[in-house]
Order: structure tokens, then C-alpha cells, then sequence
């Protein structure tokens, strides 16, 4: 039996944004029937909040998915109204937040690789914010951190849930930065796809091994 935990933030614990049964949770209970779901992640949480919420893993968990660091970068999207004098300055600016970003990222990836399951990290989704100059800078800077999350992935070898590429529709969105139920439905549907692939290539490495 599967037993699938989510941990991070309001992308998977967005209970409050949807109607009841609308929930990332919900929605992936009702994909993995017969199979089980925890919910550690909390509305709200930032990369630290992250990885209290490893300490509460089950002893039973097969598969860890993980979605953090869009707090994060809310915390520092006052960055992007400040005034500088060159470009330079600007990535300057940019550049500080990414190193101090890819260092929490780094130690919350090194703190869940102590666990035994394995895991799948999301990357954060273009924002929909109302005005459109915002957005397009906001995006613009999440493309830096969302790189920290895509090398890890690459080096570590972890299954990436890139919800860039999930998240195209507006009515995938309950607000500017929440998921919908039609957004819900989506990342459930990308971590049953993870979770079987993580299934299938354990299948194969233990054939090989037989071999």
C-alpha cells in the first residue's frame, strides 16, 4: 500500500481556497483509493516551516512529495519596486536572494534525504497577479529560484513536478497565488503520475538486481 505525504506549503494544503472535497488532498485521496495520504504541509509555511513538518513523516511513508519556497519568494518580492541605478545593481539584488534561497532549499532537500522514502519536488508556478507589469516581473524573478529547484532535482536524481508546465489556465487558480479545484485536480494528477514512476523504476533497479 502507498502512503503518500505532502509536505510545504498552501500548493498542497489549499483547503481554504476551495470548496470542501476541492482540496489537493481530497482530490488525491480520490485518485489512490485504497492507498494513503497525509497532509503535513501548512498554509502559509516558508522553506523552514518545510522541514519541521519532516520531523512528523510516518514511519510507514512511501513517498514524500514536496513543494516549498513560494513563501519564500513572496517575502522578497518588495525587492522588486526598489531603485537602482544599473541592471547590475538590480541582479545584484536578485542574486542575493537566490543564494540565500538555494541554501534553505539545499539544507530543507539534504534534511529529507535522511528519511527512507523518496521524494518529488514541485517547482513554484507562474503567479497571476492583476497587473500585468507585476506579473511579468514577478515570473521573471521566480524563473531564478525555480532554477535552484530544478538543478537539485537533476543532481539528486529526484522526480521533478514542474508546475510551470501544469498550470496554463486561469481557472487553475482560486486567487493571484492559490490553486483551484481545477488546480487541485492537476498536481493530484502529476503526483499519482510521480508516484508510479517512482514504483515502476524501483521495480526495474530490484529486476536488475535479480538478474
Amino acid at each position: 500500500m502507498a502512503h503518500v505525504v505532502l509536505i510545504g506549503d498552501s500548493i498542497l494544503d489549499n483547503g481554504a481556497y476551495v470548496a470542501e472535497g476541492g482540496d489537493v488532498t481530497s482530490r488525491l485521496r480520490a485518485r489512490l483509493v485504497g492507498d494513503r495520504v497525509t497532509l503535513l504541509a501548512r498554509d502559509g509555511a516558508v522553506i523552514e516551516g518545510a522541514r519541521h513538518q519532516l520531523s512528523a513523516i510516518p514511519n510507514d511513508a512511501t513517498f514524500l512529495v514536496i513543494s516549498a519556497g513560494g513563501n519564500d519568494a513572496l517575502r522578497s518580492v518588495s525587492v522588486l519596486s526598489e531603485r537602482v541605478g544599473t541592471v547590475a545593481d538590480a541582479l545584484g539584488k536578485v542574486l542575493v536572494i537566490r543564494d540565500r534561497f538555494a541554501e534553505q532549499y539545499r539544507t530543507l532537500l539534504d534534511e529529507a534525504d535522511r528519511f527512507d522514502p523518496p521524494a518529488a519536488i514541485c517547482t513554484i508556478y507562474d503567479v497571476l497577479l492583476p497587473d500585468p507589469v507585476q506579473r511579468k516581473l514577478a515570473n521573471l524573478a521566480l524563473g531564478v529560484l525555480n532554477d535552484v529547484i530544478t538543478r537539485e532535482a537533476a543532481r539528486r536524481g529526484l522526480p521533478l513536478i514542474d508546475l510551470r508546465v501544469i498550470f496554463t489556465r486561469q481557472d487553475q487558480f482560486a486567487n493571484a497565488i492559490e490553486p483551484s479545484e481545477s488546480g487541485s485536480e492537476a498536481i493530484a494528477a502529476a503526483i499519482v503520475e510521480a508516484n508510479r514512476g517512482m514504483v515502476a523504476g524501483r521495480a526495474t533497479m530490484h529486476t536488475g538486481m535479480q538478474l
